[in-house]
């Protein structure tokens, strides 16, 4: 995959003016480019407990969107978006559980694990705004406070041998984690 990253001159000219001034500065959009698999590999490394590597890679190179991403920055957002996306897709699931659900006890968990992914899909929306403002250690605490959505609702459903949306928290809980691991390897 082959990557490309624009810098303008003014970019240089205002990066410089901030550091001889003294001021401490994030790099403005020409950050070192990398490929996917270097900014998962870094990801994997950095201590983001329990993220693939591979499920990494394979998330945003199978997303169409990945080819406009040339640095961490951008790979970070678009990992944070997917979550987002994630989030909203079993706040929809769960919706569609709770309405054919019978049971009362289930019914009144599901609607626990929709407020949590509702409150899950707020904070990672947040957290992208961060992001595209590069305030990444704000977006970085953001994210380790979505990532408990899935376990949460999974321990909603402790005792039952079936848990409705495992597999919605699992892939959740996976991509979540990969945003977590980008974004903190700026921050």
């Amino acid at each position: 995959m082959g990557s490309v990253t624009v810098t303008t001159p003014l970019c240089y000219l205002a990066a410089a003016a901030l550091l001889l001034l003294g001021t401490a500065v994030a790099p403005c959009g020409a950050q070192v480019v990398v490929t996917i698999e270097e900014a998962c590999r870094m990801a994997a490394s950095g201590g983001a407990g329990g993220m693939s590597y591979d499920h990494c890679v394979a998330s945003l190179a199978s997303d169409a969107r990945s080819r406009d991403a040339a640095d961490l920055h951008h790979l970070a957002a678009l990992a944070t978006r997917i979550a987002v996306e994630h989030a909203a897709a079993t706040e929809a699931k769960i919706e569609d559980l709770g309405e054919v659900e019978e049971s009362p006890h289930a019914r009144a968990r599901l609607h626990h694990c929709l407020d949590l992914y509702n409150a899950a899909a707020d904070v990672l929306r947040d957290a992208l705004d961060n992001l595209h403002a590069r305030v990444y250690g704000k977006a970085s605490q953001q994210l380790a406070a979505a990532l408990g959505a899935a376990e949460s609702c999974e321990d909603v459903w402790k005792g039952e041998e079936h848990v409705p949306v495992a597999a919605h928290d699992r892939e959740y809980g996976r991509m979540a984690l990969v945003a977590l691991g980008l974004t903190s390897g700026i921050a």
